[in-house]
């Protein structure tokens, strides 16, 4: 009965369409946050388990985060919007290449006259080097005016296909590195080096705070409105005044931005160093997964996806060998792959709205109990 709603009246319209008009759940939200920006720095200063290494910090929470974020980039296209996309690996390894050459330097050759850009601030790198992603994004989904469904998936698998072959072939964007791989210059954000990994922990955290605001508020708002109207019925909705040239490539242009940001931060944060398989075909599946298991249309299905494919290995590893039954990693790796794979066969026949829809029913329900639903 704690989630009832007795008593919570409304006096304005801006307060009856706030993100969270429910007491409970804007109180539950400043307790995590409050978790996550206090708490959990404070538990990592005290060495307090399970907060106290950096293991959990550099192989869990750092990692949740960026993949959070990639994920809602993403759930904008096709969840939002309904633009099937294989090539989230892509637009991520834009964001990062681009931020990089921002960050090192840029100089393209224009025979008498060279175009040289001096190395940018870390900040200024990332958010250019997503408005690069958001570019190519755009170009690539002007296909979608035209086809829909699998072939528009064809046309965004070829852009992950194409810019894995220009990232590994085109040394400009290495620095003509010999190896193919780049290592990210230093965290430096006016003037405070990024080192730490709580440090880096907080810092991917103001980062998904803020687009996952900002997501929430645009598809509650006029654009979000148009998304979904191009994704339940696009005719109907060219009908009603709706210009698919606008719907469509705004939500390109959004979902690639937010993970170009999720693509630098995956390359300088988490990774350091990386080469082009970082952003491979499997990274988009792995995003496309998420966004499938968390829940299609959900902001909140965006991390609840996330946190489910990059926990359910590590449980895979570390409870049977708790129980006594060990197995080997290539086991594991097995394993993952078809618990994922029956999950999203189970959610698509039962719950194809992911586990964002589950846990939605389960508000209303508290909302009734204890009488029957």
């Amino acid at each position: 009965m704690f989630y009832r709603e007795t008593g919570q009246f409304k006096t304005s319209y801006a307060a009856d369409m706030q993100i969270f008009p429910i007491r409970q759940d804007r109180i539950a939200l400043w307790v995590l946050l409050a978790v996550a920006f206090i708490g959990i720095p404070l538990l990592n200063a005290f060495h307090i388990w399970p907060f106290g290494n950096e293991y959990m910090l550099r192989a869990i929470l750092i990692p949740f985060l960026i993949l959070s974020l990639a994920a809602i980039g993403l759930n904008i296209l096709t969840g939002y919007c309904g633009q099937l996309s294989l090539g989230s690996g892509a637009f991520m390894a834009i964001g990062a290449y681009s931020a990089y050459k921002f960050g090192t330097g840029v100089h393209i050759p224009f025979g008498l006259f060279d175009l040289s850009i001096p190395p940018l601030p870390m900040l200024p790198s990332i958010l250019l080097g997503a408005l690069m992603s958001a570019v190519v994004g755009i170009l690539f989904g002007i296909p979608s005016l035209r086809i829909k469904g699998l072939y528009l998936a064809v046309a965004t698998l070829a852009a992950q296909f194409f810019f894995d072959w220009v990232f590994i072939r085109v040394k400009w964007f290495t620095n003509y590195n010999s190896s193919g791989s780049v290592s990210a210059p230093d965290l430096n954000f006016f003037g405070f080096v990024v080192n730490a990994p709580i440090e880096r922990y907080l810092l991917c955290l103001i980062f998904v705070a803020i687009f996952a605001l900002l997501a929430k508020n645009l598809v509650r708002g006029n654009i979000g409105r148009q998304w979904m109207a191009t994704r339940d019925m696009d005719i109907a909705a060219e009908l009603m005044g709706i210009r698919p040239l606008y719907a469509k490539l705004s939500a390109f242009a959004i979902s690639s931005f937010i993970m170009g940001v999720a693509g630098a931060l995956w390359a300088f944060v988490y990774l350091g160093a990386w080469e082009p398989l970082a952003f491979s075909i499997d990274r988009s599946f792995q995003i496309l997964f998420m966004v499938i298991i968390g829940g299609l249309g959900s902001i909140l299905g965006s991390f609840l996806g996330a946190a489910f494919i990059l926990v359910l290995p590590i449980l895979l590893d570390q409870v049977p060998h708790a129980l006594g039954v060990p197995i080997s990693v290539e086991t594991v790796s097995l394993l993952v792959f078809i618990v994922t794979g029956a999950l999203i066969c189970w959610l698509l026949i039962v719950e194809p709205r992911g586990f964002a829809r589950l846990w939605s029913t389960g508000k209303e329900k508290l909302r009734l109990w204890p009488y029957p639903y």
